[in-house]
């Protein structure tokens, strides 16, 4: 009982110790990942034409500064020299915004929006203005060695088209988020390429061969979800290639070869069954010959070869009666 009063205390401190590390993990991921919103900005020719006026301004100061002497001429150099100073502050927070390109703002560390409309804009020129691309990119995947579901070695590539859809993710969120994509289109592929066989072998099931439209839909949700917390949207992926390992090609060549033959073989033999069925059931309609079971058995057998044999069949007079 003592023993039970001693470690009840505690597990309950351990739970609410857990419970504390998780949500302090919760807040530290919903933190980092500030959805994007708009900086603000002003048009930047004007902001453009004030600047190069202050800065005008300033020179002409500093300038007429030498056509007076002692304090007046101390005080219009340092007023001068303020008004330059403001002039060159204005000039430096213009942003020339290009399409296709974004600029996130950051303020002493903190995030404070992101810049799309193109043109030359005005931010506080104290921020620092991080340049990202939103023009949409292609990357193809490295080619993978990977075990399908049935442990056949394969090689896979895909390639995927993607664009940043919130460059507030895309900066903070992860660390590089290029090289992000990259790595999680490797998992992706490789993940969705050991979840189902390279050939379904007649099953009715999903293959990576035979069904390549429902497999590329199912890779790009896929690497949606992976993505996701980086910003990225997918907008197509595509497998550019599909193949057995060199290993086992020869023999998975050998195999194809042999499904097909025995494929092509059920459909002869399925056809020649159908001919001879026809045949005998004509014949008995319209009373050509009457045969009784023996002769119909020579018959078959007769049909049966011309039909499924590979080669052409030479002919043979039979002299006698059938029975010889």
């Amino acid at each position: 009982m003592l023993l039970d009063n001693y470690h009840r205390p505690r597990q309950v401190e351990v739970g609410q110790v857990t419970s504390g590390i998780q949500a302090a993990e919760q807040n530290q991921i919903s933190g980092q990942q500030a959805p994007e919103r708009s900086a603000r900005f002003l048009p930047g020719i004007r902001m453009l034409v004030l600047g190069l006026v202050v800065v005008i301004v300033g020179i002409a100061l500093i300038w007429l500064a030498g056509r007076y002497s002692g304090d007046t001429a101390t005080a219009l150099v340092w007023l001068g020299a303020i008004v330059l100073a403001a002039g060159l502050l204005v000039l430096r927070g213009l942003t020339a915004v290009v399409p296709g390109r974004a600029h996130v703002v950051q303020l002493f560390g903190k995030y404070r929006g992101t810049i799309r409309e193109s043109g030359l804009q005005w931010v506080n020129p104290f921020t620092n203005r991080i340049a990202v691309s939103t023009r949409i990119r292609n990357q193809e995947s490295a080619q993978l060695k990977v075990n399908d579901a049935d442990g056949n070695p394969i090689e896979i590539a895909a390639v995927v088209v993607w664009q940043v859809r919130d460059t507030a993710h895309a900066r903070y969120a992860v660390d590089d988020y290029t090289h992000f994509v990259t790595i999680q289109t490797e998992t992706a592929v490789r993940h969705i390429a050991s979840s189902y066989p390279y050939d379904n072998r007649g099953r009715d099931a999903l293959s990576l061969r035979d069904n390549a439209d429902e497999i590329t839909q199912k890779l790009s949700a896929e690497l949606t979800d992976r993505v996701g917390p980086a910003g990225v949207q997918i907008i197509e992926t595509r497998l550019t290639r599909l193949s057995y390992a060199p290993e086992i090609a020869q023999a998975m060549l050998r195999q194809q070869q042999a499904s097909a033959v025995v494929g092509a073989r059920f459909r002869i033999v399925e056809g020649a069954v159908g001919m001879v069925q026809l045949a005998l059931q004509r014949l008995k309609d319209e009373d050509v010959v009457e045969l009784d079971e023996e002769r119909k058995a020579a018959m078959v057998s007769n049909l049966l070869v011309v039909l499924c044999s590979e080669q052409a069949t030479q002919q043979v007079v039979n002299t006698g009666s059938l029975y010889q």
